[in-house]
């Protein structure tokens, strides 16, 4: 079955987000568009928002489920409202798994997350927290797109999925471990310093080609929410 459409996942500390073109104009910049993702923005009230916060929120039973258009018995949060919930409650929330999945002190696929949570909250992995980020936007866009069309399902797709440069080859491999348990079956990993440098590159057009001779080494500064990295390219 071929894919329609090209899929890019920026899976941050903070923010995870999801853009998508159509296939073959895919490598036009004009066509790229920024998904908004549905979420929980409050308890029963759901939004549709550029980025989805990873954090992930373990509720209380006595919270009742936290309903979705496409699950309405859910019992664990994803996105805004998790994030606002670990304000009163953050023994119960997951946050910065991504900076949990490149830390080799840790069993990264064990249960070790909220840390120093009582023994009465469920715990995740940090690689199990990846995977809720990546299932709730493949469910929102199947929501949205493949209701009538399987063959548009976000696990069709050719997925590009960004990655630090720091991320050591244990990190990659828990992170497509987390991309699998989410359905992605047409993966690519990439380097978060190379996509800047791509996107710089769309976005100069031939221009590019006059900031640049051969030789010549660009410095990528990325600034996330867990890490800061410096490239030379």
């Amino acid at each position: 079955m071929s894919a329609r459409y090209v899929i890019g996942i920026d899976l941050g500390t903070t923010h995870t987000a999801l853009a998508s073109a159509l296939l073959p104009e895919g490598d036009d910049a004009s066509l790229v568009e920024v998904m908004a993702v549905p979420q929980l923005v409050a308890q029963a009230t759901i939004d549709a928002r550029p980025l989805l916060p990873s954090f992930l929120y373990l509720a209380h039973e006595s919270e009742g489920p936290q309903a979705l258009p496409w699950d309405a018995e859910r019992r664990f949060v994803v996105g805004e409202h998790a994030r606002g919930r670990g304000v009163d409650a953050p023994a119960r929330l997951v946050s910065s798994a991504k900076s949990w999945l490149c830390h080799p002190g840790v069993d990264r696929r064990g249960t070790i997350l909220p840390v120093g949570a009582p023994e009465d909250v469920e715990k995740v992995s940090p690689v199990e927290a990846a995977w809720r980020y990546l299932e709730h936007l493949s469910e929102a866009w199947d929501q949205a797109h493949a209701k009538d069309d399987p063959a548009l399902s976000l696990a069709q797709q050719e997925i590009i999925l960004t990655v630090p440069a720091s991320f050591d080859a244990a990190a990659r491999d828990l992170t497509v471990e987390a991309a699998s348990a989410a359905g992605f079956e047409h993966l690519t990993l990439l380097e978060e310093p190379q996509a800047a440098l791509y996107a710089w590159i769309a976005a100069r057009g031939e221009h590019w080609r006059r900031d640049l001779k051969v030789g010549d080494v660009i410095l990528v500064v990325d600034i996330g929410g867990g890490t800061t990295d410096f490239s030379a390219i």
